[in-house]
This record gives structure tokens, sequence and C-alpha cells, in this order.
């Protein structure tokens, strides 16, 4: 598993944006900025959406104001399920990027097997990264939602 001070693996990400698919990578997205990643096992799911999307979406404004570039929503799904969900949960200040094989999911060890739920999902987590480097992480343990949601984001920073 990533651990407190690596560096993201260069990856191809898939995200909707006016309608198009385009595949952003990780040096796009991390470089040179200070972002909040956070990572659920699947959008439209209860606690991703009733819980901690909504928290990002209501504190983005005060994540932003404590030098936060973007804030990102991972899941192993993919674009058009993660846009779906973005606009449905009025994410508009959110990155809803989808890691449609799991491939980032996979290298930075956060993975998990639903078995026949989904298959191949992201463990909830949240973390801080800084120019491709983790400064924070918060991973739960599985079935919990106790250190990545976006209150205990803002209050590290």
């Amino acid at each position: 598993m990533i651990q407190v001070g690596g560096t993201l693996p260069e990856v191809d990400f898939s995200l909707l944006e006016n309608g198009e698919i385009t595949n952003p990578g990780t040096n796009e997205l991390f470089s040179d900025k200070r972002v909040v990643l956070f990572a659920v096992p699947g959008a439209f799911t209860p606690t991703c959406s009733q819980a901690h999307l909504p928290g990002y979406v209501a504190l983005a404004d005060k994540l932003k104001a404590k030098g936060i570039d973007s804030i990102i929503c991972l899941s192993v799904n993919d674009a058009f399920v993660m846009d779906a969900w973005g606009k449905a949960s009025n994410a508009e200040e959110i990155i809803m990027l989808a890691d449609g094989n799991g491939f980032f999911t996979k290298q930075i060890g956060l993975d998990m097997s639903t078995g026949n739920f989904g298959g191949l999902r992201s463990l909830r987590y949240s973390m801080l990264v800084e120019d491709g480097e983790v400064k924070k992480l918060n991973v739960e343990d599985p079935g919990r939602f106790d250190v990545s949601d976006a209150q205990t984001m803002l209050d590290s920073l």
C-alpha cells in the first residue's frame, strides 16, 4: 500500500468533460498542485452518496480556501457513471474521476475484491497530494466511515 511520502504512479484515467471522454494522466492532475483525492467503493452506493461525496461538496470552498487547487473523487467506475453521479450530487467543484480498469487503485495497493457485488473496487480513503507526493493518507477499515471524510481532511490542513 502506498504510504505518506510515496509518489503516485503515472496512469491514465477517464473523465467526461463537455460530453467528451478525456484521459488525463497522474502528472496532469497532480503535478505542481495541492490536491485532495478521496476514493469510494462505488458511485451511487449508500455511504458514498449520503455522506462521503456530499461532505466534500459542502466543504469544497473551505478546502480550497486552505490552498487546495483541486478536489478529486475517484472510483473504479466508468466516466459516464462518475459524471452522472457528480451531476446528481451537485458536485460542480469536484473532479469526478474514473479509474475504469482499476489500474491506479491496484498500483497504489488500495484495491479490494467485492466478489459478486462489483468485483474490483477501491477501498474508501482520502489523501492530500502535493506535486504527486502523498502528504496525508486516511484509509478506512472495511465497512467504516470515520477518517476519510471531508471534515477530517479540512481539520488536518
